[in-house]
């Protein structure tokens, strides 16, 4: 993108304003001194300016600037704020004191949006309908209604021309990111264009509320069979994508009842109930609120735990929610040299790595938490982050939600109930898919998935052989090959082959559901695996252990 060649006056009215402000808050050192007219801003790279950057008073300014710049950048403020890994744990701390709120749009700006996406009028639409919205926020306002069949709802409607604003933000957010990641170094650290590229992705995805629809109906499907926890119900024929109508949700709020002594609320209880129904988002369901905050949980009758505001929500897969749960009994136990090699499993540590200074850095973290309770544990967490922060690792921004995630329920945890420790829920849990992933049915159903790579390999093998040998004819390919204890090597590749043979079989028996059973497995198959593991362990003993 080429702003200064650009004939959108508003993208030129924008950065504009946007270069005043970053100087108003101390950061022209960031853009330089110039105007648009003769606009080179990163040019300099002044060591005296840069150490500005260094000034104690830097998070607080930062944040300042965030809230002055409005909406989009608000929200990126908030994404940085979850990601101490990146802008360390001050700035971050700072960010997340940013308030996503702005005055509210009239009534007839409200009437014209919900009319123009729901193809109708509102009285046709709603038996009644609050001129007056119940919450406000940056990107939309929240109005109270009752539909034509009587439900009490909550309207959420997006405010005009927001989605425009935001594409124009977004459009000179990626121009000084790149810009700045090619003239500061200080700054090529920070990856800027990556930050603004995720940053993208996550507001995209919040100003379309069909995608927030979508969240709602998975989170209500993942815990329908679940009378302790709710999800507001929504009504799809009154949604659109700047439309949401949602059942009103006539609760408590969570930070309200940390102050309450009424007796209805039983704080051990819900402490238990919510914590539980996180990790189980995590790693049972492996996908989770991202912003569990207590302003977004309710307590309704019963002391039943509700969630809202699903806009953001984190997704993890089958592989990652297994190697989570194998970090966190790691994690929990003090294990480093484990933990260390499962970072390293999880590709979030290379070998670039410093790996005998972290060990020694991860070995006086844990000393200092040796037998803590529930706020120190969340302590060692956010001690994590900062040293990945430290050796320079970059974090999936997954990982990082789900801690966030885990901090925040363990401090409603400890507000509710300040003996609530999370260590004895969390483990058994994290064992549970350990067990899991690896009990006979489930490698079984791993080789069944994999049957067809195995297939697609057999079939190519034969090719891609005649295609190496070819190439050492034609001279491509150079080999110098000493061979000794050739009986031996032969050996273990006839073991190996024997192991494979009866691995792929047994799969496929497996797949065979008539026959003797054991555990809702055919027992040839079962049987075919426990030979399959005694000659894998044999082959390791034997000959791995002489080599």
């Amino acid at each position: 993108m080429k702003i200064r060649n650009s004939s959108n006056k508003k993208i030129f009215a924008r950065f504009n304003e946007i270069l005043q402000i970053f100087r108003k808050y101390g950061f022209s050192y960031l853009l330089g001194q110039t105007t648009i007219k003769r606009y080179n801003p990163f040019r300099s790279s002044d060591l005296d300016d840069i150490k500005k950057g260094l000034a104690n008073d830097i998070p607080e300014r930062l944040r300042l600037m965030f809230q002055d710049l409005g909406t989009t950048y608000i929200k990126l403020g908030q994404l940085l704020s979850t990601r101490p890994d990146i802008v360390g744990r001050r700035i971050a701390n700072e960010l997340s004191k940013l308030q996503d709120n702005n005055p509210s749009v009239g009534y007839d700006e409200i009437q014209n949006t919900i009319e123009t996406e729901l193809h109708d009028s509102i009285p046709n639409l709603f038996k009644s309908f609050s001129k007056k919205p119940i919450a406000t926020a940056s990107i939309g306002q929240v109005h109270e209604g009752i539909l034509p069949t009587g439900e009490k709802v909550a309207i959420k409607i997006q405010k005009a021309d927001i989605e425009e604003t935001i594409d124009t933000d977004l459009t000179i957010m990626k121009f000084i990111a790149e810009k700045a990641d090619k003239y500061i170094n200080s700054l090529k650290i920070y990856n800027l264009p990556g930050i603004i590229e995720e940053f993208e992705r996550s507001i995209k995805k919040e100003i379309d509320y069909n995608q927030e629809l979508m969240n709602m109906k998975h989170l209500a499907y993942d815990f329908k069979n679940d009378n302790t926890i709710h999800i507001p119900n929504v009504y799809p024929k009154y949604c659109s994508k700047k439309v949401i109508t949602m059942e009103y949700i006539d609760g408590v709020k969570l930070a309200d009842v940390f102050e309450s002594d009424d007796p209805k609320f039983d704080k051990k209880l819900i402490a238990d109930r919510g914590v539980k129904s996180y990790f189980k988002q995590i790693f049972i369901n492996g996908f989770f609120h991202a912003d569990p905050h207590p302003g977004n949980i309710f307590i309704l009758d019963d002391n039943v735990v509700c969630f809202i505001d699903e806009g953001m929500m984190g997704l993890l897969d089958k592989e990652f929610k297994e190697n989570l749960a194998e970090l966190m009994i790691l994690f929990t136990d003090n294990n480093v040299d484990n933990l260390i090699d499962q970072l390293m499993y999880m590709d979030i540590l290379t070998e670039k790595i410093d790996i005998k200074n972290l060990k020694r850095d991860l070995n006086d973290m844990f000393s200092r938490y040796y037998g803590a309770e529930l706020g120190q544990v969340k302590g060692a967490m956010n001690d994590l982050i900062n040293l990945m922060t430290k050796y320079q690792v970059k974090l999936p921004n997954e990982f990082v939600l789900m801690a966030r995630g885990i901090a925040i329920v363990e401090d409603i945890g400890q507000n509710l109930d300040p003996s609530f420790d999370v260590v004895p829920i969390l483990q058994p849990i994290a064992r549970k898919i350990i067990t899991k992933k690896y009990s006979p049915k489930k490698l079984a159903s791993s080789f069944k998935t994999n049957m067809f790579a195995f297939e697609h390999m057999i079939k190519v093998l034969p090719k891609r052989i005649n295609k190496i040998f070819y190439k050492i004819e034609e001279g491509e390919i150079k080999i110098n090959l000493e061979l000794n204890n050739l009986n031996r090597i032969t050996n273990k590749i006839s073991l190996a082959l024997i192991i494979s043979a009866l691995l792929i079989g047994s799969s496929y028996v497996m797949s065979i559901d008539k026959g003797p059973m054991i555990e809702d497995m055919p027992i040839l198959g079962f049987i075919g695996f426990v030979v399959s593991l005694v000659l894998g362990v044999f082959t390791v003993l034997k000959y791995m252990g002489n080599d």
